[in-house]
């Protein structure tokens, strides 16, 4: 194989399955807040800017 078919073949996996893992991450990556076990936690990271550090003295 010569290296102009291998960049030709690398070029071909990035440009079609590599598109595809990256919008599957990205979809994944912005699914990731809205799952039910997340409430809690995203609660408390938006009540977080809200917190005193002297809270309970």
């Amino acid at each position: 194989m010569s290296m102009h078919s291998t960049y030709d073949f690398l070029r071909h996996l990035a440009d079609s399955w590599g598109l595809l893992l990256m919008l599957a991450i990205f979809v994944g990556l912005c699914a990731w807040p809205f799952r039910p076990g997340a409430k809690e936690r995203n609660r408390q990271a938006a009540e977080a800017i809200f917190k005193d550090e002297n809270d309970g003295e």
